[in-house]
């Protein structure tokens, strides 16, 4: 297939890309009395759907109002260089930042780990409704970015995303790739394939070795991500406070330029004891700190109420813990098959979105919590590393 055939042209789409930002409006549901608009402004990335259907689908997503909280599933669309792009996020990381994909709209142009949202995902912003499971992106949240919730897929349906995802992880590294070697490479040709042995997804089909136009579009998305991910952050470091953020100033909230720091009230409190901000000091110092650490020890419940209880400190003194620790809580209990890889099963667990909490126990089983316990259920049941699985 020539490069013509598919559609938007590739010319088009690296201008979008990597050309000056067009003065258009931002993808995102459309307003009541907008239609008219939406039809001057179109380009031919509208143009990928009638402009009766995407009118339908934006009104859709419009009337179900997402929140602007970043959660695993929610498909965003963010704001680099002047140009919005879209993100499916996976996971939150533990240094704050999220990890997720790439997502975009030409749907001639994906390939085998491009994953085509379908009629049951929406509602959800049609420029953005493939996936690609091959272009990771890390993003810091901040303001810059301008993000925009335009879609929320389910947790199964994010599971199949990610086991794509791993597929491509592996076929990078030489692992056969199940059935997508089987499919002859077909630019402009989608398909539902299965994946993990337990979804169903909708993709294009492999990228062919030499030739095929798809090779130069997905380095075009590749260096978009990577922009992306670039921008986001030092913009996102840049606007975060040095202190503490900001909230209602009063009596009782000094900021760093003040006298006081963000020592919280352990800080606070010893340097009331010394009688002002330079610590102990004088005859009394030495007696003065050890009282001080007696009634730390002592009494640490007791601190945070000398400031009042709303005072939002960055440490706060609690009691000791119990002797006894509670039992772990778990949404599944797991008895694996015998000969079950662990690579194989640690593969389904992230699948599932469930994370092992304690196990086995005496009878073999590994207790579990499950980001969608219903869903997490159903992809534990289905799959052929398992052979039972209990709820507690």
């Amino acid at each position: 297939m020539r490069p013509l055939d598919l559609w938007p042209p590739l010319a088009h789409i690296r201008s979008t890309l990597e050309g000056p930002p067009a003065r258009r409006p931002a993808a995102g549901p459309a307003r009541e009395g907008e239609a008219g608009a939406a039809a001057d402004a179109c380009g031919p990335a509208d143009l990928l759907l009638p402009l009766t259907e995407l009118a339908r689908r934006r009104e859709a997503l419009a009337a179900r109002g997402f929140g602007a909280r970043w959660a695993p599933g929610r498909l965003l669309s963010v704001l680099c260089e002047g140009r919005m792009l879209g993100v499916l996020l996976d996971r939150l990381l533990p240094d704050g930042r999220w990890q997720g994909w790439l997502a975009a709209g030409e749907a001639d142009w994906a390939g085998a780990w491009d994953v085509l949202l379908e009629p049951q995902d929406e509602p959800f912003e049609p420029l953005f409704g493939v996936v690609q499971a091959w272009n990771p992106v890390t993003l810091v949240p901040a303001p810059p970015l301008c993000a925009r919730v335009l879609g929320e897929l389910s947790a199964t349906r994010l599971a199949a995303i990610r086991a794509v995802a791993d597929e491509w992880a592996a076929q990078r590294v030489g692992a056969p790739a199940g059935t997508v070697q089987a499919t002859p490479p077909a630019p402009g040709q989608i398909a539902l394939r299965g994946v993990a042995g337990c979804f169903t997804v909708l993709t294009g089909t492999p990228l062919a070795a030499e030739g095929d136009p798809r090779a130069d579009y997905q380095g075009l998305y590749q260096q978009a991500a990577r922009r992306l991910a670039q921008s986001a952050a030092p913009a996102a470091l840049a606007g975060r406070p040095q202190t503490r953020s900001a909230g209602p100033s009063g009596p009782g909230r000094m900021r760093s330029s003040g006298r006081e720091d963000d020592a919280g009230p352990l800080g606070r409190f010893l340097r009331r004891l010394g009688g002002g901000g330079g610590g102990f000091r004088g005859t009394w110092g030495p007696a003065l700190a050890v009282l001080a650490l007696v009634l730390v020890v002592q009494n640490a419940g007791l601190l945070p109420g000398l400031h009042g209880p709303a005072e939002d400190d960055a440490m706060r003194l609690r009691d000791a813990p119990p002797t006894t620790p509670a039992a772990p809580q778990a949404d599944a209990l797991v008895r694996w098959k015998a000969g079950t890889d662990i690579a194989e099963a640690t593969r389904l667990l992230q699948t599932a979105g469930a994370q092992a909490v304690a196990g086995p126990d005496g009878q073999g089983r590994w207790l579990l919590r499950l980001l969608q316990p219903r869903d997490g259920l159903a992809v534990l049941r289905s799959s052929p590393l398992v052979q039972s699985v209990e709820t507690p």
